[in-house]
């Protein structure tokens, strides 16, 4: 059986990225995905156009999740900031510490939410459906995998519905980490977080930013696919074969990172055996 989809999509900041976003959720919503979630810049730099671009989705028929970080804002405005979502007639939060901009240490506001658990524990109380992010390696900040562990147990016990994981390169990292979830007993769904890779080189160094380890071997295959340009083929093998390789282990629902770009993405869905429905209808 196809599993379900959900994709994530980051907030255009020019108008040639608003297109590039439209052409994205237009090739992707026909997938029904079971919700889009829309991503928050470092500092809080995308907050108006995070909600611009969860209600235009929200407007298509999608279900969308919006992403609130800590960084940036008092507890007022962050609240303000969810109370408007609400009022759009979006129920969904994603709720996480955020990133500060770039050269610069995580500070919360002296006057916001110290973290993404007590952020997680306010929008639980405000009645969202909320979820959170997780680490199948240790987070780059974290005190090791059993603190790691801990640390989500409180999140879930605190409201949070669901987690997300950071992404990862080889299926045993998510199903070594869901056993380990098991037996720590932390309540809710996990969920697995897939890049389709693009392009080699970023998802390295976005990989070495956020702990995520390389296998060599996959280095080796991808450098391998660049110099024979078959890069894309590459891509695409690699995506699947995670993909299968975890539904194969139970999994149900996937994740997937886009960085608004949908063509891998659909292709991996197909090769999943996800249908799909006739293209949205371009708006003139």
């Amino acid at each position: 059986m196809a599993p379900t989809l959900s994709f994530e999509f980051f907030p255009p900041k020019d108008l040639p990225a608003s297109f590039r976003l439209w052409d994205a959720a237009q090739s992707l919503l026909p997938l029904s995905p079971e919700y889009v979630s829309v991503t928050y810049g470092a500092g809080g730099s995308t907050r108006d156009l995070t909600h611009e671009t969860v209600t235009a989705l929200s407007q298509q028929g999608a279900r969308v999740a919006a992403h609130l970080t800590c960084v940036g804002a008092t507890k007022d405005e962050t609240l303000g900031v969810a109370r408007r979502y609400r009022e759009a007639g979006v129920h969904d939060i994603v709720a996480l510490r955020g990133d500060a901009p770039k050269d610069q240490s995580f500070e919360p506001h002296p006057d916001g939410f110290a973290s993404s658990l007590d952020l997680t524990a306010a929008l639980a109380k405000e009645g969202f459906r909320v979820q959170v992010g997780a680490y199948p390696e240790p987070h780059p900040d974290s005190r090791g995998a059993a603190a790691d562990l801990d640390w989500m147990r409180a999140k879930m016990q605190a409201g949070a519905q669901r987690a997300v994981t950071q992404f990862f390169f080889e299926p045993e990292t998510f199903l070594r980490y869901r056993d380990a979830w098991a037996d720590a007993g932390i309540p809710g769904d996990l969920v697995p977080g897939i890049l389709p890779i693009h392009d080699w080189t970023k998802a390295r160094s976005f990989a070495k930013s956020c702990g995520a380890s390389i296998p060599a071997d996959l280095n080796e295959a991808f450098e391998r696919a660049i110099r024979e340009d078959r890069h894309d083929l590459m891509a695409l093998a690699h995506t699947v074969e995670l993909c299968d390789a975890l539904t194969s282990e139970g999994v149900d629902h996937l994740h997937i990172y886009t960085l608004n770009r949908p063509d891998l993405t659909r292709e991996v869905a197909r090769a999943l055996g996800c249908p799909a429905t006739e293209p949205l209808r371009k708006v003139a």
